[in-house]
Order: C-alpha cells, then sequence, then structure tokens
C-alpha cells in the first residue's frame, strides 16, 4: 500500500516549547516499520511557521506575510533537522520538497515533481516530506491559494503519487457528531454532504489553520480519485501502524 501521511501543525508543537521530538521519534519508528512491512509512506508535514514561531518566542500566530515567511524561514530547517535526526537511527534519509500551490497548477512542474518523487521512491531509503513553500508564497497566492494547514495539499500530494490511502493525523479523535468536536465519533462517512459538513468546527488553535472542514474538503477532493482517506489522532499510539488496517481508528471517509 502507498501511504500519504499529513501532519498537522498542533501535533508538532511541543508543550514546553519547540517541536515534538519525542512524538516526532515515535512517528519514525512506525514508518520505518510500515516500510519494513513493504508500504510505501510519503509525508505531508505542517510545522514550519510553529517552529519559527517557538525559535522567536512568539506565541500568537503573526498575521503578516512578511512575518509569516519569517518564520518559515526559521522554521524550516529546524523541522527538518527533527525529522532526520529522528529517521537517521532506521537509515532513512529526509527528502524536502517545497511547493506552492500555483506548482500544480503548472503541468511541467507538476511532471517534474512526479519524476522526482518517482525517483525518490526508488532509492528506498528516502522519506519525501512535502510542505508548502511559505517562505517563497506571495499575497496573491496565500489569498487565492493557500492549502490550509497543509490538508489541500496532502490531498494534492496523494493524488500526485497515486496513493492509496491519505491518513490526516489531527489533535481530535477524527470527525465528531457536534460542531464544537464533542458528541460521538462519525467511523465511517460515504459522501460528504451538507449534513456531514455541518458536523465539523472551525480554524483550529491560535499556532494552526485547518480545522476539520479543511480536512473534510481534502477528503472529498482525495474521494474524487478515488483514494481512501483516514481522519484520526496522531496522539495514539501505533496510529501510523493502525492506519493501514481495514477498519482503522478515526474517521474512514471512502468507499
Amino acid at each position: 500500500m502507498r501511504l500519504v501521511i499529513k501532519i498537522g501543525s498542533s501535533l508538532l508543537a511541543a508543550k514546553a516549547g519547540g517541536l515534538a521530538e519525542t512524538r516526532i521519534r515515535l512517528w519514525a519508528k512506525e514508518i520505518a516499520g510500515l516500510r519494513r512491512a513493504g508500504h510505501e509512506v510519503l509525508l505531508v508535514s505542517s510545522g514550519a511557521i510553529r517552529a519559527g514561531m517557538q525559535a522567536l518566542g512568539w506565541r500568537k500566530r503573526p498575521t503578516s506575510r512578511p512575518e509569516m515567511q519569517a518564520c518559515a524561514t526559521i522554521g524550516q530547517p529546524l523541522l527538518m533537522k527533527a525529522y532526520g535526526t529522528a529517521l537517521a537511527p532506521h537509515r532513512i534519509l529526509v527528502a524536502q520538497i517545497l511547493l506552492t500551490s500555483w506548482d500544480l497548477d503548472s503541468r511541467k512542474i507538476y511532471e517534474n515533481t512526479r519524476a522526482t518523487l518517482h525517483t525518490l521512491m526508488k532509492l528506498k531509503n528516502t522519506l519525501p516530506i512535502f510542505n508548502e513553500n511559505d517562505a517563497l508564497s506571495f499575497e496573491e497566492i496565500a489569498l487565492l491559494n493557500a492549502f490550509g494547514d497543509n490538508d489541500k495539499l496532502s490531498a494534492h500530494v496523494a493524488i500526485l503519487a497515486r496513493a492509496d490511502r491519505l491518513v490526516i493525523l489531527t489533535d481530535a479523535p477524527g470527525l465528531m457528531s457536534q460542531p464544537d468536536g464533542t458528541g460521538s465519533l462519525i467511523r465511517r462517512v460515504k459522501k460528504i454532504d451538507s449534513k456531514i459538513l455541518a458536523c465539523a468546527g472551525g480554524a483550529g488553535s491560535a499556532g494552526s489553520v485547518g480545522g476539520m472542514v479543511s480536512k473534510l474538503e481534502a477528503a472529498r477532493l482525495a474521494m474524487s480519485r478515488g483514494i481512501d482517506v483516514v481522519i484520526t489522532d496522531g496522539r495514539k499510539e501505533k496510529v501510523l501502524r493502525k492506519s493501514v488496517d481495514r477498519t482503522p481508528s478515526g474517521t474512514w471517509v471512502g468507499r
């Protein structure tokens, strides 16, 4: 199975400040296990702006484009370093791929990205990690084409990679029956309609952009290409290993 795993910025933030390196190490161990079991794994990771915020000592997410870009330029190397350190014991190299939504609108860049990805997957010892290129995006892209905490980007990457499954890790059990995140867990969604969207709450914390609505929109995009989606709690033990099960934990969106 070819998996695209998306990790949101709220999961990557440690309570004491900095990145949640212990959690990253656990994910790295699970990814290595999935690969040994014969699965192919790609990662879409938020967290660059959040890492930059924490390095700068900023508690509130900046609203101006220059400040966000500054956070991204500071945070992206810290993010990749954390992944590289966590993956090194498993002899897996980090392969960073930064994209803007306009890159995916260009047929030439799209095909070049697919060719690069194909080569990386053949190497067997690399983990492609995608993120939005916040450092180079400009205002028009941010306003019109932003991926929204990489939820939409993860769906595009899943389509690009011809993935079998998209796993969206979040800090919630999955889609809940009430808009405020309470109620019962909705374990299966076959169609994303107005009733399902009404169950989704608003955007996440001050340090992140995406909410359950953006995850459902990403799921709908992936579903349109025949890709099943799992929305689940990234803090749970063995969450990635369980994501390949026939009935994974969280909310299953698809056939």
